[in-house]
C-alpha cells in the first residue's frame, strides 16, 4: 500500500509537479515487490513529475529529495514476489552468458566480488528496450565506480547483435546475452504480457507506439541478419544482487512497459541519482 500527502504543487504547462511526502507498506505476501532498502518506516519526500500523455493514464517519473526512497513504490499492488525475495541465485550463478565477442562468462562472476545492478531486457529490436538502454547509458561511469557498484545489462540474442545495439543507444556499460533464455527461465521471468494497465508504466519510454514499432521493423530489415534478435513474447526483469550471493532487490516486467525507474534501482544500490527531466518525454506522430 503506498501512502502520499501532497506538500505543493506547481504547473509549468508541459509538466505537472507534485511535492509529495511517501510512505509504502509493504506486506511479506507472494504479491508483495517492495523492500527496504534500509529499516525505515518515516515519510519520505518525493518530486513527483507527470507528463500529460493522458489524463487516464499519465506518465510518472520519481526523483527523490535529499532523504532517499528506500521502498519500490507503485501505483498499483504489487503482483510478484518481493519483499524477502523469492530469488535463487544459486539456480542461475553458474549459467554462461556471452559477451560482444562470444566469450563465456559464468553469471555468478557479474555479483560476486561487488555488489550489480542487473537489467535483463526483453530483446535488442524492442524500441522500449532500446530508450530505457539509452537511458541506462546517460549513468556515469564515475557514479558506479564511486559506488563500488557495476552495471550489467543482459540481452537474449546472439552475440554478434551486442554491438551495433550498443552502437545505437551509446550504451558503454557492461552487457551479455543469454541467447537460450536458460537465466530468465531459471529466474522464472514471465514470458507473455499482462495487461497494461496492471502495471507501472516506464517512465522512460519516449516514443509512440506507431513511431517505435516502425523503427524497431526497420531495424529489423536493415539487420544483417533478419531476426527478432531474442524471443519477442519473453520478458526481461532487474536485480540488485552482489557481493555474494544475497539479492537486494527483484522485479520480473509484467509487459514491456513495466521496467523498473532507473533512479530507484540507483537510489537502492546507493548510486548517485541522474536527471531525465530534461528528456523528451513522448513523441507522437
Amino acid at each position: 500500500m503506498v501512502h502520499t500527502r501532497v506538500n505543493e504543487a506547481r504547473d509549468d504547462g508541459a509538466m505537472r509537479a507534485l511535492h509529495l511526502e511517501t510512505c509504502c507498506d509493504v506486506s511479506d505476501a507472494r504479491g508483495a515487490r517492495g523492500r527496504n532498502s534500509r529499516p525505515d518506516d518515516g515519510w519520505k519526500l518525493l518530486e513527483v513529475g507527470v507528463g500529460a500523455r493522458s489524463a487516464a493514464d499519465p506518465v510518472l517519473f520519481v526523483m527523490a529529495s535529499e532523504a532517499p526512497v528506500t521502498r519500490q513504490v507503485r501505483r498499483t499492488e504489487p503482483t510478484s514476489a518481493e519483499g524477502h525475495f523469492d530469488v535463487d541465485l544459486s539456480a542461475v550463478r553458474n549459467c554462461t552468458v556471452l559477451d560482444r565477442h562470444g566469450a563465456r562468462l559464468p553469471f555468478g562472476q557479474l555479483y560476486k566480488d561487488r555488489k550489480a545492478i542487473v537489467v535483463f531486457v526483453r530483446n535488442f529490436l524492442c524500441y522500449i528496450c532500446k530508450e530505457y538502454v539509452e537511458d541506462l547509458a546517460k549513468i556515469p561511469p564515475d557514479y558506479l565506480r564511486d559506488a563500488g557498484v557495476r552495471l550489467v545489462v543482459i540481452g537474449q540474442s546472439s552475440h554478434h547483435h551486442i554491438e551495433p545495439f550498443c552502437s545505437l543507444t551509446k550504451y558503454q556499460h557492461e552487457i551479455y546475452v543469454d541467447p537460450e533464455r536458460s537465466i530468465y527461465k531459471k529466474l522464472g521471468m514471465r514470458r507473455g504480457e499482462a495487461p497494461f494497465q496492471s502495471a507501472f508504466s516506464s517512465p522512460h519510454v519516449k516514443s509512440s507506439v506507431l513511431t517505435g514499432s516502425m523503427r524497431s521493423i526497420w531495424r529489423a530489415m536493415t539487420s544483417p541478419v533478419f531476426d527478432f534478435q531474442g524471443d519477442p513474447h519473453q520478458q526481461g526483469g532487474a536485480l540488485i544482487a552482489g557481493p555474494g550471493p544475497e539479492v537486494h532487490f527483484a522485479h520480473f516486467d509484467m509487459n514491456r512497459l513495466d521496467h523498473t525507474p532507473i533512479n530507484w534501482l540507483l537510489q537502492l544500490a546507493d548510486v548517485q541519482m541522474v536527471d531525465f527531466r530534461n528528456q523528451p518525454r513522448i513523441i507522437d506522430v
